[in-house]
């Protein structure tokens, strides 16, 4: 992905309006296989019409969640509201949802056509009406003139395509979709991110999405809820995630983020004194109330990084030396060992002239160094 602001940076940051009408509440839920925990005490809302998203490694509880909320699995404790009812108890048969997996789970036997009117066939409703429907979807999905074919015969995109148009016939009031693009090769997925979002779009059904792909998430959402051991660590628009990481493990999470530690002096003014690589500055925020003497952690865009000629004149000058270059198309990344020991990378589109085991300065501006705040529940932060 490439932005105005350098390679791998998002489109700026366009401020989330909250909004109030709520299709999915999820209230304090918890789960747990035996030791382990995949729903912490989860409290969230969905908005009707959004495309919000699951993001997470594996473990992370975000598979376990959408499966809560299909009603395949019960919480230990909470509630789940759809339109404002509680469905804890409720089958899932009986919530009105449809649900894509990774697998396509189509039926071979069937042909595209027949798959996609399963459902509506199980409600019994008269033929005409589901030929129009059927007709719809697979113009939506772009499969108009295939009906007749065998649905195993067709390419895995086209069979995602298929099992998107069938979760979509019964206008269900939420579409769960588990890495429904995880099997895909890269063209394929990145073609099939597009599709979805406008698909989502000219239904204006409400997603929710769970994937373990940062890109994906970014791709897509409305909004992302980053999950760690269950912990919802933070829920807001892509651009602000990818930005304005709010811990160490959503920073550690993104590439091109860099998480460093530094010492904290005080603060000045609705701001905090920090030293890094021996070098003192300020940043906005105030350290977390952590105590002068006490380390905090900040992260830094490898994007926002300067690297040679362009690093003169930044706010804040950082000495090094070049470990190493690692050329990744359309950029540059160049791997730096702070004066303090620690690592950090400055990606680049121009090629400089420094060679491994030079000293070099990396230059970053104090508005693109971002305060992080302690983990949830206590956790370290490294993903699982």
């Amino acid at each position: 992905m490439a932005g105005a602001d350098g390679p791998g940076a998002p489109p700026a940051a366009r401020p989330w309006v909250p909004m109030t009408d709520h299709i999915l509440r999820l209230e304090a839920v918890s789960k747990r296989f035996d030791r382990t925990v995949t729903a912490d005490r989860l409290s969230l809302s969905v908005e009707r019409g959004e495309f919000f998203t699951f993001l997470g490694p594996s473990g992370s509880g975000k598979s376990t969640i959408l499966r809560i909320v299909a009603g395949l699995e019960r919480p230990d404790e909470g509630r789940v509201l759809i339109d404002g009812t509680d469905v804890s108890g409720v089958p899932p048969w009986r919530r009105n949802l449809g649900m894509v997996f990774q697998h396509y789970a189509i039926f071979p036997h069937m042909s595209v056509e027949r798959n996609v009117a399963y459902g509506l066939d199980v409600r019994r409703l008269p033929r005409g009406r589901v030929r129009s429907r059927v007709g719809e979807l697979l113009k939506l999905v772009g499969l108009s003139g295939m009906g007749a074919k065998n649905a195993v015969l067709l390419s895995g995109g086209e069979q995602q395509r298929v099992a998107l148009a069938r979760a979509l016939a019964p206008s269900p009031k939420l579409l769960l979709l588990d890495e429904p693009l995880s099997a895909l090769d890269e063209k394929i997925r990145r073609e099939m991110q597009d599709e979805l979002k406008a698909i989502q779009r000219k239904t204006g059904t409400t997603f929710l999405y769970v994937t373990h792909d940062q890109e994906e998430a970014l791709t897509m959402s409305g909004r992302i809820a980053v999950l760690n051991r269950g912990i919802c660590v933070q829920c807001d628009a892509p651009e602000r995630i990818f930005a304005r990481p709010r811990t160490r493990f959503v920073g550690r999470f993104f590439r091109g983020c860099n998480v460093l530690d530094a010492l904290c002096l005080g603060g000045e003014g609705g701001k905090v004194r920090l030293r890094l690589a021996g070098r003192e500055f300020l940043a906005e925020g105030n350290g977390g109330g952590a105590a002068p003497g006490t380390a905090v952690g900040i992260a830094i865009r490898s994007e926002k990084v300067a690297i040679g000629p362009a690093a003169a004149g930044a706010e804040v000058c950082l000495p090094g030396t070049l470990r190493e270059a690692i050329y990744r198309g359309a950029n540059v990344d160049y791997a730096v060992t702070l004066a303090d020991g620690q690592s950090i990378v400055a990606s680049s589109a121009r090629r400089e002239g420094v060679t491994a085991g030079e000293p070099v300065t990396l230059g970053v501006e104090s508005r693109s160094i971002v305060l992080l705040e302690d983990e949830p529940g206590g956790g370290s932060g490294k993903p699982a």
